[in-house]
């Protein structure tokens, strides 16, 4: 029965406030995937959901087939997809098409080794992550083409850095439409195919659905540093476990360096003191500590740093500068700006669950500052050993 050709977006039973929407999927010698899912996102009873562009993610020969089977004159499914159905423009074009690169810069024609693998896992993990970077897209993500690698890896990225907004699915196809070169979506008029098993079968009775897959995001466990720069699988993935294993913490002081959850940096002076002030106060299990009032100079909080400043920098060091801007105490308005110092520091190697760990203010008001890590699992140390 021919499939109703009323345009899919005209009355969309829910908004689509995203500027970028984004349908992402991986393919190999099969690209009626994409088709297939368009059709099924663009005319779901549910909410259609309607991409403003499409990416592929593919080998060097399932660009080829992609280009010339969606994109070219003659057939040129995704066009008369877009004609049969009134769907609005959509940008899709060669530039979108992209093709897995080797180690050495070289398209790939397959995933055949380790090496291949390892090429193709760091360049899915690179495109969600720059896609997933700006705030104003929402990506569906179909992990129904490809090598089963592919879609698994395809899946496991968005895992890393997706966001509410974003979706994972899989299309599914009604027999005996399957896995036919012929089939490209259901038709809104009879049009009789060829199937795989060799009979006949007209597109317009076919059935096209999209099996949603629940993801967990892990992307609240990443470091600022790898969410804004090139993100390769395993560095993600080891930051990744990172933010879920237990939290440890090391200073060495005379390097200034911080290690923790797997992550090693350093710090500058005035940064690293007040971390140690939070670091030796939990080591004695000690309470948690108010911040300075605004506008009251508080002595304690003063003599505190000042203490920390020394233990790092030596007994020789010229901290006149600082014991001027403390002669009368710590203040709010100092307190906050060495802080946030300290915050921006650490968000650019920690993700924000160890981040809070390492400065925990309790999230509610009167603020109560301290470091969430276990006494035993810090060590403040003068050298390094």
């Amino acid at each position: 029965m021919p499939h109703d050709t009323a345009p899919a977006h005209s009355d969309a039973p829910c908004a689509q406030p995203f500027t970028r929407r984004i349908l992402l999927a991986v393919t190999g010698l099969s690209p009626q995937i994409v088709t297939e899912t368009l059709f099924a996102l663009a005319t779901r009873q549910d909410g259609p959901f309607v991409p403003s562009e499409i990416h592929l993610i593919t080998t060097r020969e399932g660009a080829q087939r992609a280009r010339l089977a969606l994109l070219s004159e003659h057939p040129g499914w995704f066009h008369r997809l877009r004609k049969d159905y009134h769907l609005p423009p959509i940008h899709f074009t060669s530039d979108c098409i992209h093709i897995i690169h080797d180690a050495t810069g070289q398209a790939l024609e397959d995933i055949r080794s380790p090496e291949d693998n390892l090429a193709c896992a760091d360049f899915i993990t690179e495109q969600v992550r720059a896609l997933t970077a700006d705030a104003d897209t929402a990506l569906h993500v179909s992990i129904a083409g490809g090598r089963k690698t592919m879609g698994f890896l395809l899946g496991y990225a968005l895992s890393l850095f997706g966001r509410p907004q974003d979706r994972l699915s899989h299309v599914i196809v009604s027999e005996p439409f399957e896995s036919s070169w012929e089939f490209f979506y259901p038709t809104p008029y009879s049009q009789v195919i060829e199937t795989r098993e060799r009979t006949l079968a007209d597109t317009c009775d076919a059935h096209v659905s999209l099996a949603e897959i629940p993801f967990v995001s892990l992307r609240h466990g990443l470091p600022q540093a790898l969410l804004q720069g090139r993100a390769s699988y395993r560095g993600t993935v080891e930051a990744a476990r990172a933010g879920v294993a237990p939290a440890s913490l090391e200073i060495t002081l005379s390097s200034r360096e911080v290690r923790t959850h797997g992550k090693h940096f350093t710090l500058p002076p005035s940064e690293l003191a007040l971390l140690c002030v939070f670091a030796r106060r939990a080591m004695h299990r000690l309470p948690p500590l108010t911040a300075p009032a605004k506008g009251v100079y508080d002595s304690a909080w003063a003599q505190r740093l000042l203490a920390e400043l020394r233990n790092i920098a030596g007994p020789m060091a010229d901290l006149s500068k600082t014991e001027r801007a403390l002669r009368r105490g710590m203040d709010g308005e100092y307190f906050s700006s060495q802080l946030s110092k300290l915050r921006r520091s650490l968000h650019k190697h920690l993700d924000l669950t160890t981040c809070t760990r390492l400065i925990d203010d309790g999230a509610v008001r009167p603020r109560l500052y301290r470091m969430n890590i276990d006494a035993d699992k810090i060590a403040i140390q003068t050298q390094s050993e």
